[in-house]
């Protein structure tokens, strides 16, 4: 394409993808003073079962920014401990009640209304755009070193030059397939299937997980609705599918804790979602003039809800190491490692714990070990505050600098 066709672009950072890493960094590189770009692929942020908890973690941040008033002031629910019920008796799996934050609390909140806050704060810094609608495709390298990007956009293409291509686009990145940058897979045998089931009157007030029979049935309160997940073995969708939908409401039935004339509202397989879970991590996040962080440096399970939050806090880690050299014009590689060196033990230690709990084993044993381990959390008065420490606040916290 001849390049008077192409519209150009120079920033200092170019971000690549606007969910809650990209924006979250957008917005602090713009308040810190350095002009950034962030290269969103959809038109907005409308969608349906991503990741909508913010942990007391991530509230923290929102409070030290000084911003958490006016986002608790969206709709939101607030659950202060995590329950699931394991053979008829409820069991307190987490408490965030002793947590030392200023918010006690998990909150569910849509993930489009938590980016569209994040968006519209950054916006009011002249050193922040986004671009929607801009399908990177393609990174650009000046002496072995990346130097920008090409996208495509509704008006035509666009060329950004920069110091620094981040990649936040997800577990599916763009930029990190473009970057060559290896990963190791640790798999994961379970896939979720995500349903809307309408709230009734009489609902409890709040629920994180239900477990029947299979231990299988997750319940998320979001307000005018329940969402609702199932699991299942990894690949089976296909043959669930097979057996009908009729069939799989029945199996619905069986763990769902509510009578089965709720799912009736379920009609088509249309509005039954699959979320294949798989658990990776990037051998190296950076090279020179490029750097992945949250899912695109490592892919998470939805186990605990940690995604979002383990994103922010990479976005707060990556701020925090690269600010400086970028305004001193001095980024260089050793920066960007930092970034890997600072977050690889929560990272590590997170995705841990995630395939030690999804590790298939012997029906038999499974449910032996789960019945066994039910009954220490339900009986102890202090794993449950572990648990809530753990899923509240991850294994090492981030704090913004540079907000003079």
């Amino acid at each position: 394409m001849p390049q008077s066709l192409i519209t150009p672009y120079v920033t200092r950072c170019c971000i690549v993808g606007g969910g809650p890493a990209g924006l979250m960094l957008g917005y602090l590189l713009a308040r810190a003073g350095i002009n950034v770009m962030v290269l969103e692929k959809h038109a907005d942020f409308l969608r349906d079962f991503r990741g909508d908890t913010i942990h007391p973690s991530t509230l923290e941040i929102m409070h030290q920014l000084g911003l958490l008033e006016e986002l608790l002031a969206l709709p939101h629910q607030r659950a202060e401990t995590l329950h699931a019920e394991i053979a008829g008796r409820d069991i307190r799996l987490a408490d965030f009640t002793h947590l030392p934050t200023r918010c006690k609390f998990i909150a569910f909140m849509p993930q489009w209304e938590f980016l569209n806050f994040l968006a519209e704060k950054a916006a009011a810094f002249p050193e922040f755009t986004l671009i929607k609608s801009a399908q990177v495709h393609q990174l650009l390298y000046d002496r072995g070193q990346v130097c920008g990007v090409l996208a495509d956009t509704p008006e035509g293409p666009i060329r950004v030059r920069c110091q620094l291509v981040i990649g936040t686009d997800g577990r599916n990145s763009v930029v990190r397939e473009q970057a060559s940058l290896s990963s190791h897979s640790f798999g994961s045998p379970r896939d979720v299937l995500w349903m809307k089931i309408d709230k009734k009157v009489g609902d409890p007030a709040w629920s994180m997980g239900h477990t029947g029979p299979k231990q299988n049935f997750i319940m998320i309160d979001r307000g005018e609705y329940w969402q609702c997940g199932y699991s299942i073995d990894k690949g089976s969708f296909e043959a669930i599918q097979q057996d009908g939908l009729e069939n799989f409401l029945l199996q619905i039935a069986e763990v769902a804790p509510f009578q089965d004339h709720r799912l009736q509202t379920i009609v088509s397989w249309e509005q039954v979602k699959l979320l294949s879970i798989r658990i990776d991590r990037l051998d190296q996040w950076a090279k020179p003039g490029v750097l992945c962080i949250g899912d695109a440096a490592h892919a998470m399970s939805p186990i605990g809800g940690v995604g979002v939050n383990l994103a922010i806090q990479d976005a707060v880690a990556t701020a925090n190491a690269i600010i400086a050299p970028l305004r001193s014009q001095r980024l260089q590689l050793k920066h960007l490692l930092q970034v890997q060196r600072r977050r690889n033990f929560p990272t590590k230690a997170t995705q841990f714990l995630q395939i030690k709990m999804s590790q298939r084993r012997p029906k038999k044993r499974r449910a032996s070990e789960g019945s066994k381990l039910m009954a220490r959390v339900g009986n102890s008065r202090w794993l449950p505050h572990l648990f809530g420490r753990i899923i509240g606040l991850g294994f090492r916290r981030e704090t913004p600098k540079h907000l003079d």
